[in-house]
């Protein structure tokens, strides 16, 4: 048996009979100088196989694969296009067919129908229109563009606009007046007016503001239009133009009309549909050539009018004149609501299709501010100068201190309308002091 230190030949070494090496090795490892690093490696004529390699091929072996057709990888590249530009049908990592998706219809079709159940939602009255085939496009007039305070009188008087009878829904409707302004905070002079006569600059300013306030009590108070006292308005003026208005109001007259100074209707005959009231007009200041102030205002009011319980009634009887006392109309609350308890229609009795009418009213006035220096009187009040007013749509001949507005619902014949016709708000003409009672071209 051999020993380890002295082992036998290995007889793959088939040394020659004479004991001589072959191979010219001398006996000597030819693996003794091999290093096995990356360059061995990228070297190799001969790779192993992965095992799933040599598993697949063991497999097809015995069962050769079969190509199904059609199948491609990602990492095939793009395919060229089939016949006729057809484009290839794309495929999965896997190199399966996916599936195209089809062109999704009914998204837009819920978003078209969202939008149109919004604008319809927005525009009830629109819609209410095209149902009942009425024409409210914008080519028919009935868009009206928003108008800012006059800067300057007119030289014509407003364009005609929808020609509809206007109703609770739309009170504006036919009427220039729809993009007017409803406050007078809106009327700024151009610039300020500074220091006149014996006033300073913040005093002046302060009587604009003044004027401004009273208009306001006087013209757009909701209380007073139903029906009111004016009694914000009386207190700004001084005591002796007070005393005098105060006296109209309590025996209104041909002589003594409060309809001169304030906008007020019987509630029993016309009540506001709005307490929204459109004006134009324009404001001023100058000296009076006395070290005092004169501020010059010229306002057209329109005020969108709806029937009173008693309007048909009232419309087909002859209405008081100046001989005849005036019925006295009850007193409308003091909470400045424009609708009076007790004497308003149900409002199932108004629906957004009642007939309404409207009151234009033009006024021109001048508000002094005597030099306390010359004159008894307070700086802080109204003195009156030259006054005009003019008013379209209320019936003539009657003073007994309202408007009396005439509803298309109820018309009747007016033999005492003799005078000519008059728009109301044409602007750009001078009142004057004529007591015909002529038609308003519209209102």
């Amino acid at each position: 048996m051999p020993i380890a230190e002295d082992p036998e030949p290995r007889p793959s070494e088939d040394r020659a009979p004479d004991g001589a090496d072959p191979s010219g090795t001398d006996g000597k490892d030819p693996f003794a100088d091999l290093v096995l690093d990356d360059e061995f490696v990228r070297g190799a004529t001969v790779k192993e196989q992965s095992g799933r390699t040599r598993m697949l091929s063991a497999r097809w072996q015995h069962t050769p694969p079969v190509d199904p057709g059609g199948r491609r990888s990602v990492n095939d590249g793009p395919r060229k296009a089939g016949r006729f530009g057809r484009r290839p049908k794309p495929v999965d990592p896997w190199g399966g067919s996916r599936p195209r998706r089809r062109p999704e219809w009914r998204t837009p079709l819920y978003v078209v129908l969202t939008v149109a159940v919004l604008l319809a939602a927005l525009n009830v009255d629109g819609l209410r229109s095209w149902y009942r085939g009425e024409d409210r496009s914008p080519a028919s007039g009935s868009a009206v563009p928003t108008v800012g305070p006059e800067t300057a009188r007119p030289t014509t008087a407003p364009p005609r606009t929808d020609e509809k009878q206007p109703t609770v829904d739309r009170p504006w409707a036919g009427s220039p007046a729809e993009g007017w302004p409803t406050t007078l905070d809106a009327f700024d002079l151009p610039q300020a007016p500074g220091a006149i006569g014996v006033f300073s600059a913040d005093q002046v300013a302060a009587q604009v503001k003044l004027v401004k306030e009273y208009l306001a009590a006087a013209n757009l108070d909701p209380k007073v239009i139903a029906g009111g006292r004016p009694d914000a308005a009386l207190a700004m003026l001084e005591r002796e133009t007070r005393d005098h208005l105060e006296a109209t109001l309590s025996h209104p007259s041909k002589e003594s009309d409060p309809l001169g100074s304030f906008s007020r209707f019987d509630p029993r005959e016309a009540i506001q549909v709005t307490d929204t009231v459109k004006l134009q007009g324009l404001i001023s200041v100058e000296g009076d050539g006395e070290r005092g102030v004169v501020v010059h205002t010229d306002f057209t009011y329109v005020y969108a009018l709806r029937p009173g319980p008693e309007a048909a009634q009232r419309a087909l009887a002859q209405h008081p004149t100046a001989s005849a006392p005036p019925t006295p109309a009850p007193s409308a609350p003091k909470d400045g609501t424009a609708k009076p308890v007790g004497l308003v229609v149900p409002a199932a009795d108004v629906p957004g299709d009642t007939w309404t009418a409207r009151t234009v009213v033009r006024r021109t006035e001048d508000f002094r501010f005597y030099d306390p220096g010359k004159y008894q009187n307070n700086p802080k009040k109204i003195n009156f100068g030259k006054r005009r007013s003019e008013s379209g749509n209320s019936a003539c001949n009657v003073y007994d201190g309202y408007f009396h507005p005439q509803f298309d619902q109820f018309a009747r014949p007016r033999p005492e309308q003799t005078g000519p016709l008059i728009d109301p708000y044409d602007r750009s003409k001078n009142l004057t002091d004529s007591e015909e009672c002529g038609t308003v071209s519209r209102s």
